[in-house]
């Protein structure tokens, strides 16, 4: 027996990366990462197969995403690493500010330095 899973689809011998189980009370086929031991009721997949899934009409897919594969990075990715560029920006401006008078705040005697949002405190045996 080789150790390595193969795709359950007919005639298909490429490695399985995948493994899909069909939920009959919910209609629901669920594609997830390739489990770790080969069940009876489940189906492994190859990558070619798991991406070209369908299911049976009036069914439902749901794609589970492997947390051990890199994340491919979002629009929101992008729009969090903007904004956090532009905070950044920020803090001499503010120091400006309110050096300049007017509503000064009140800062945490725990504080020991800020950048933007990130607060460095100091540790509380100190």
């Amino acid at each position: 027996m080789s150790p390595v899973r193969r795709c359950s689809r007919t005639a298909c011998g490429r490695p399985a990366v995948a493994t899909l189980t069909y939920v009959y009370a919910d209609s629901t086929a669920v594609l997830g990462p390739l489990a770790t031991y080969a069940e009876p009721h489940c189906y492994d997949l190859c990558a070619e197969h798991s991406e070209r899934l369908t299911a049976p009409r009036g069914w439902e897919v749901v794609r589970l995403l492997d947390s051990s594969a890199p994340a491919r990075p979002s629009g929101d990715d992008l729009e969090a690493l903007a904004n956090a560029v532009r905070e950044a920006a920020r803090p001499r401006e503010r120091a400006a500010e309110a050096g300049g008078g007017g509503g000064a705040r009140t800062v945490d005697p725990m504080e020991v330095a800020r950048r933007g949002h990130l607060r460095v405190l100091r540790s509380p045996d100190n």
